[in-house]
């Protein structure tokens, strides 16, 4: 399976990026699904959160990091994600 899983990613890598990115999100609705809602009514449930966000932020409900903080946290998931990957090949 290994050597079919790198000759798919081969190909793929020679697609457009946006080829690319419609292989990817053909892949992720084959495993999720397709959406439970309409287009329309996912961007009103995005906009309804958007204001509860702001509306948190707004009303001090929000904890704030600071951002070099936050990319290193980021950076100590993607570095811990590599590790994994690396050692379950």
């Amino acid at each position: 399976m290994a050597a079919q899983l790198k000759e798919v990613e081969n190909q793929a890598l020679q697609l457009s990026p946006q080829e690319r990115g419609e292989l990817i999100h053909r892949l992720i609705v084959s495993l999720e699904g397709p959406p439970d809602d309409t287009p329309e009514a996912i961007a009103q449930a995005w906009d309804e959160e958007i204001a509860r966000r702001v509306a948190d932020m707004e009303a001090g409900r929000t904890e704030w990091i600071p951002a070099d903080e936050a990319m290193s946290r980021i950076r100590a998931r993607i570095r811990a994600a590599k590790a994994k990957a690396a050692n379950a090949d």
